[in-house]
């Protein structure tokens, strides 16, 4: 048998971006309560998330956000990662609230978005251990988020995932 790297290259990604999900599902919690919602998201789909991130964008005047929309369209799959809005009841303050339910519900807790920072270390240590090529975008979370990506959830980051011979995530240059 015979393999060739560019025929199995979209099976070995999906693989290790299955690692990257379990990675970021596994990864520490502040309060050791799991809110995040995890997703893959490829094909034309990519193209969806793509054209909102661009019509933010546009509407917002965020030439990076245009950079983003055009970049993801070199993604193999971008992961999202998220977290569904809960109310801890630590009373903790910081969030900049005194107590939980001073909080409005459009602050994210920062214990959950400290916990998607955590997931997103994880899931990009494992695409470097897979060597696979990522960039975090908020912009790309963003629009995911606007599109209900995944759903229910705040706090939204996105990674693209690609494997080329050079990475497409960086040496960007910002829309004009």
């Amino acid at each position: 048998m015979i393999l060739n790297e560019r025929e199995t290259r979209h099976t070995q990604v999906m693989t290790a971006v299955g690692q990257m999900m379990t990675a970021a599902r596994t990864a520490p919690k502040g309060k050791g309560m799991d809110v995040l919602e995890i997703m893959a998201v490829e094909g034309k789909d990519i193209e969806t998330l793509s054209a909102k991130t661009r019509e933010l964008g546009e509407k917002n005047g965020l030439n990076f956000f245009l950079r983003d929309a055009e970049n993801i369209l070199s993604a193999e799959v971008v992961v999202l990662i998220g977290t569904r809005r809960a109310i801890h009841n630590l009373n903790c303050a910081y969030c900049g609230f005194p107590a939980c339910a001073d909080k409005p519900l459009a602050v994210p807790c920062a214990v959950d978005s400290v916990d998607v920072g955590i997931a997103i270390g994880s899931a990009c240590a494992t695409a470097a251990d897979f060597r696979l090529d990522t960039r975090v975008m908020f912009s790309v979370g963003y629009a995911a988020q606007a599109l209900n990506l995944p759903e229910g959830c705040r706090t939204v980051f996105a990674v693209p995932v690609a494997a080329s011979s050079k990475n497409p995530f960086f040496d960007r240059v910002l829309a004009k």
